[in-house]
């Protein structure tokens, strides 16, 4: 791994435990019976994962071919043990479950942006194989990187669809082992919300590169195409305009801030972990749209030095992050736009860099 600091492997879901707890007080009693069984799913995994941080993540393949993905797909079949059924095997053509297709491509996507922008070999920089597990438990809300694979529910189908629909929840999850490999920034308060936010820059990352998308043209969405449509929603989380993704009867407010000034302090959520990472996700699109082009080049290449680079503490703030950028921005392009633009889009949401 990148960092000088020991791996400890988290449980880390796309859909925040704060929201799962309003589903579970709906109305509609398949709305609160599917989300008070995914909380209870994810309680369980989030105990066992800690139980088993010491395993690690799957070792490389022996004669594995560097620079090419190693991805296994496999179906629950609408049960809870891992990996499960075996359905298709790197370089096995596409099937007849649209869901399996769907991951396939999302890991493929996901290897791709790291290798092509970054030349790093799976998220691990080692050619880690990428599993997933797809059809998971019953009406299961949620999509999960375990610590060593990902996992996507189908969903309840009432607020929301199959969690292989958006390919930036999959880099989303898989991004999650990028900054196990990296950085391993701890899952609670700011450093959580860092690691929260580092997914969501490199799943909307993986996102914009599949669909050959300049920053401009991007819609900065996390989980677009995910709720239902008689949702009050477009997404998640909004990068562009956090606080704004949804606003709904069932589903609430979205509860992210932008700027500091909004920070909220909070004992759920690890800290509010799904919350607070609204502010980095801001300065990030601040950065990336005042650059221009393809913001994995510029905004993207920096952050992901920030990871690799061995700089960060696990327990780092934002204003740690924020310096760190800024300097990476210096040493890689020197004192000019780039590293002007990662000092306003910090300032722009109130955090120092100085």
């Amino acid at each position: 791994m990148d960092s000088l600091h020991p791996v400890h492997p988290v449980f880390c879901t796309i859909v925040p435990p704060h929201l799962l707890d309003k589903l579970a007080r709906a109305e509609n009693p398949a709305v609160s019976a599917a989300a008070r069984r995914t909380l209870v799913a994810d309680a369980t995994l989030r105990q066992a994962r800690g139980l088993l941080t010491a395993l690690g993540a799957p070792s490389v393949a022996a004669g594995a071919e560097a620079g090419v993905p190693n991805r296994s797909i496999h179906d629950a079949e609408n049960g809870t043990e891992l990996p499960g059924r075996l359905v298709r095997a790197e370089g096995a053509d596409a099937g007849q479950d649209a869901t399996v297709n769907r991951a396939y491509g999302g890991l493929g996507a996901t290897f791709e942006l790291f290798h092509a922008a970054y030349g790093r070999d799976s998220i691990d920089g080692s050619g880690l194989p990428l599993v997933a597990t797809v059809h998971y438990d019953r009406d299961y809300g949620n999509a999960f990187w375990d610590g060593q694979q990902m996992v996507f529910g189908d969903g309840d189908g009432e607020i929301f669809l199959d969690f292989t629909l958006p390919v930036d929840v999959i880099g989303h999850e898989l991004a999650h082992g990028f900054t196990q490999y990296t950085a391993n920034l701890t899952y609670y308060g700011q450093p959580g919300a860092l690691n929260e936010s580092v997914s969501d820059v490199f799943g909307s990352l993986v996102k914009q590169y599949a669909l050959g998308q300049t920053a401009e043209q991007a819609d900065w969405l996390i989980g677009a195409g995910l709720l239902h449509e008689n949702v009050q929603g477009e997404a998640l989380r909004s990068m562009k305009a956090p606080g704004t993704a949804y606003d709904d009867d069932v589903l609430g407010k979205d509860p992210q801030p932008a700027t500091m000034d909004d920070y909220v302090n909070t004992g759920r959520d690890n800290g509010g972990v799904h919350i607070n990472s609204g502010i980095p996700n801001h300065a990030f699109y601040l950065a990336a749209t005042a650059l221009g082009g393809n913001a994995w080049e510029r905004a993207g290449q920096i952050w992901y030095d920030v990871m690799t680079g061995g700089v960060l503490e696990p327990d780092a703030k934002f204003k740690d992050f924020a310096k760190a950028t800024v300097q990476a921005a210096a040493d890689r392009f020197g004192q000019g736009e780039e590293h002007e633009a990662v000092v306003k889009a910090w300032s722009q949401v109130g955090v120092g860099t100085q």
